[in-house]
């Protein structure tokens, strides 16, 4: 049993890591703006540091140093590129690829000590595809998939591996606000589209993330492991 962080932890993809990670008998705490009142919960903007790095410690005195990270926290955007402010811009960097900076940059300390120590982020397929009026999203997921493959050649040899998991078409709220939005089209046709024929749920990318953060990956690192229903092969 270790100590495992899931930023985005309160709903959708990050909420379905937090409850596999429960079940596979980890002690898991949540960051997230909407926390909600799990008791392992805290408040947290992942993009200002200094509210990252208190509750990191916090974590540390509830339940041990840290040894597992899923950087699940995130933020879309729709406009077409000559429309996205800059404001806009630095919005979702922000949240997407700074959130990971930090919260990876507090919890390394601890793994490097103990030799020993899994990190996943969540990315995006459309790091593979690109996507119409996403390109702050896009720009950001593909430099954690960058980071990503960074970080595993820089802590290999600390013992700690790195990875991302970019999902594909999954049922959360955040898909579901989009679609409510117009943003996403004709949904059936993406299902009809995807090998699998069906939309991913947050649990699919809870079970790679599970395998990743696992004893059984540690050979596994600096790797994108697509959960896409084979739309992105």
């Amino acid at each position: 049993m270790k100590t495992a962080v899931v930023t985005g932890g309160g709903s959708g993809i990050g909420r379905a890591v937090v409850e596999r990670l429960r079940a596979d008998g980890h002690r898991v705490a949540i960051l997230d703006l909407a926390a909600g009142d799990d008791e392992f919960a805290h408040r947290v903007d992942v993009t200002d540091r200094a509210q990252v790095d208190a509750a990191m410690t916090a974590i540390r005195e509830q339940l041990g140093p840290v040894a597992i990270l899923v950087n699940a926290a995130g933020l879309d955007g729709f406009k077409r590129f000559t429309d996205i402010t800059f404001e806009d811009w630095q919005k979702v960097i922000d949240v997407n690829l700074n959130g990971v900076f930090h919260c990876t940059q507090a919890v390394l300390p601890d793994m490097i000590e103990a030799g020993w120590g899994r990190i996943v982020n969540v990315s995006s397929s459309s790091t593979h595809s690109g996507a119409p009026y996403m390109a702050h999203y896009v720009a950001a997921k593909s430099a954690v998939n960058g980071l990503t493959k960074t970080l595993a050649l820089e802590y290999g040899p600390a013992g700690i591996t790195v990875n991302a998991v970019p999902p594909g078409f999954i049922d959360t709220p955040m898909l579901r606000k989009a679609e409510a939005a117009g943003h996403l089209g004709d949904i059936q046709a993406t299902i009809d589209a995807t090998p699998v024929r069906r939309m991913g749920k947050p649990e699919d990318i809870a079970a790679a993330c599970a395998f990743l953060v696992s004893e059984e990956a540690g050979y596994i690192t600096g790797q994108i492991v697509g959960v896409n229903g084979g739309r992105n092969t």
